[in-house]
């Protein structure tokens, strides 16, 4: 489990926040939306700067071998890792306070539909689609390979490894930043809160 963890580097515990927003991956395992069995998150501070985070969950449910070959993550991959209730709860205020960023909207689906599976309240923070955003920045791409990750990473020369959770959600907000630079302007929505920040900082006993 741990070198599914680490291969690509990224953090084994959240870092500190207030971030400007965070953008959310998921990987499933069946062919059902719920499921998940691996969450990715990538944390984009004020400056640009971002910092990627990925845990393993324990789906609870078999793995179809479709989605194995996808991202290379089986019952064994995940055995002694936590269920969804456990890692939900350890990441809730940190993904209820703050802007997500996914890309199409079946992440938001995906935690929607396991909430409902264990009865855990779902986060109410504001989802934006990148996908919506890169059509923006780059419409010439309808029709050339369309807006998927895939096609926006050899369009853009981005560096990640598709279909694992960290790393699509680093590119998931790669593509926010670079948008925002073909754009001229940063997303209006996509700002820190005073007022989580200020809460932040009394957390930290500073």
């Amino acid at each position: 489990m741990m070198d599914v963890l680490n291969r690509f580097g990224h953090l084994k515990t959240p870092p500190a926040g207030p971030f400007r927003f965070i953008a959310l991956d998921v990987e499933t395992a069946g062919k059902t939306i719920g499921g998940i069995c691996q969450i990715g998150l990538c944390f984009v501070s004020n400056t640009g700067a971002v910092q990627t985070y990925s845990v393993l969950i324990d789906p609870e449910e078999p793995f179809e071998q479709f989605n194995t070959e996808l991202h290379g993550i089986s019952a064994d991959t995940v055995a002694g890792a936590g269920i969804f209730p456990m890692v939900y709860a350890a990441l809730f205020d940190l993904l209820n306070t703050h802007n997500l960023i996914q890309h199409s909207t079946f992440d938001e689906k995906a935690l929607t539909s396991d909430c409902a599976r264990y009865g855990l309240p779902m986060i109410t923070s504001h989802w934006t689609n990148s996908v919506t955003v890169a059509r923006q920045a780059w419409p010439a791409l309808k029709g050339a390979g369309g807006h998927g990750l895939a096609n926006l990473k050899k369009h853009l020369g981005l560096e990640f490894h598709h279909h694992d959770a960290g790393e699509d959600a680093r590119a998931s907000a790669t593509v926010i930043l670079r948008a925002e630079d073909v754009l001229g302007m940063p997303l209006s929505h996509l700002t820190i809160n005073r007022q989580l920040a200020f809460q932040f900082k009394n957390c930290s006993g500073d």
